[in-house]
């Protein structure tokens, strides 16, 4: 079948996406088979460039303008989902059906590791989390009122998300903490409630495994620091329940880290959130810095053992928009072995008064590879959530999801975006870093910091009283 890539003998079993009904024109060669993901240490080699192949690449301050457009139509299949704001009257981006087959085999070796679904909290405002059969929907059915189903992220060649455990705006407290445990508890009952398509992962190892046995890994991410109400108790409450990522902040300031998108208070981080960093690295949670305030970013940087994540951002050079990641920062992910996942958010995306495109998130993907190298760039699709907190309402009391970039209008469309970097002189050898490798190398470090250190670090019992009571 076209879209499937062979398996050589004694690698694991490829992630199959769901193939298009359409056959696709045959690529040239077929993909190289990877290392093992789950045996294989996954850090990428030290110089970047060297693995650059194809002609001379983008960089992301360049325009779409300004390179030849590729040629064929990329209608989607009808096989894959549709989602409710698509319309007639806007025509599909433009892709060689080559690459984009091309792309589709590259996926089933190397699937999409994606950084940041809101699902859960859409599900919890639809329907108030009831996954009673039937009742309001059904994620082994593509649903136009949702960007994601099972059915999309197949065809999409998803082999690993991390669900957003997010946190309503405004809360704080006990509000924040028991809305945040609602969600840790939907997203078990959501892995349970669909065991043939999800497989909860706690670690790297088990990510590569629910691949290999074609389910896709399901990873908990806490979407802001409100969720531990500045108590590390909570914070290693938390981690025991499955969550492996926590954003400092998001769009308001913590008690002990400040937001990108609220007045400075901190300065960066307080002493209490430095010692939420060293606990972190010592449970071995990855440190989420989206939408936390450069000078957090910069003093994280600084203190933390373990690499940082990014899991939701967009290059500032591009945008200059407040959160997004700015280039001294870029540079210096290499040195800490972070990673920047590039987020599909529109508003994030948009240049100019038109409407944000895949070619606009392909310029950002661009962009971070070019300063940070391609062992420091991920993926982030964002489906089902966004800036805004809930799905927008139609006059009729229905559901329509949030609009997502032209090109990229649900869960199904990454073989597009792949197939847009290949176009632009991507490696394959780039895509497997992008796609996969780099998430869970950056996963395995903070294992390995947590195995190196903790031992030798208690549990902390540090306070926010004591540690900034003079401050509060």
């Amino acid at each position: 079948m076209a879209d499937t890539a062979p398996v050589l003998q004694g690698s694991p079993r490829a992630f199959t996406p769901a193939p298009a009904p359409a056959p696709e024109p045959a690529p040239d060669s077929a993909p190289a088979a990877g290392p093992d993901p789950v045996t294989k240490n996954d850090a990428a080699p030290k110089n970047d460039s060297a693995a650059r192949t194809g002609p001379a690449t983008r960089t992301g301050a360049e325009t779409r303008a300004g390179s030849a457009p590729p040629t064929g139509p990329m209608a989607r299949t009808a096989s894959e989902p549709r989602t409710g704001s698509e319309t007639a009257s806007v025509p599909a981006p433009a892709a060689d059906p080559a690459s984009v087959t091309r792309a589709r085999q590259l996926l089933a070796v190397r699937p999409v590791a994606d950084g940041h679904n809101g699902l859960p909290w859409t599900l919890r405002l639809r329907s108030g989390h009831d996954l009673t059969p039937g009742h309001y929907y059904d994620l082994d059915l593509a649903d136009a009122t949702l960007h994601t189903s099972f059915p999309a992220l197949r065809a999409g060649g998803v082999g690993a998300q991390f669900w957003s455990v997010h946190v309503p705006p405004g809360a704080v407290g006990d509000r924040a903490v028991s809305a945040t445990l609602d969600q840790i508890d939907f997203v078990h009952t959501l892995v349970r409630s669909y065991p043939e398509s999800l497989r909860l992962a706690l670690t790297a190892d088990a990510i590569g495994d629910a691949r290999n046995r074609g389910r896709i890994a399901s990873l908990l991410g806490a979407a802001s620091g409100h969720a531990i109400d500045s108590s590390l108790g909570t914070l290693r409450g938390l981690h025991g329940l499955g969550v492996r990522t926590m954003a400092l902040t998001h769009d308001r300031n913590t008690p002990w880290a400040d937001s990108a998108l609220d007045e400075p208070r901190a300065g960066g981080l307080t002493l209490f959130g430095e010692e939420v960093i060293r606990e972190m690295n010592r449970l071995g949670m990855l440190i989420d810095l989206s939408m936390s305030s450069v000078d957090v970013m910069r003093h994280t940087l600084a203190l933390s053992k373990a690499p940082v994540l990014f899991s939701h951002s967009a290059a500032a050079a591009l945008t200059g928009r407040p959160g997004d990641v700015p280039d001294d920062i870029l540079e210096r992910l290499p040195v800490n072995g972070g990673l920047c996942m590039v987020t599909f958010e529109p508003a994030r995306m948009a240049r100019g008064t038109g409407p944000a495109t895949l070619a606009d998130v392909a310029d950002h993907l661009d962009h971070v590879r070019e300063v940070a190298g391609a062992s420091h760039v991920g993926l982030s699709g964002c489906y089902d959530g966004g800036p805004e907190t809930q799905p927008a309402t139609a006059t009729d009391g229905t559901y329509e999801p949030l609009p997502r970039p032209r090109g990229l209008e649900d869960a199904s469309r990454y073989p597009y975006l792949i197939a847009e970097l290949l176009d632009r002189g991507w490696s394959e050898t780039d895509i497997a870093k992008l796609t996969w490798e780099n998430t869970l190398r950056v996963l395995r470090g903070a294992e390995f910091t947590a195995r190196a250190g903790g031992p030798r670090r208690a549990p902390s019992m540090a306070t926010i009283a004591r540690l900034d009571g003079a401050r509060r």
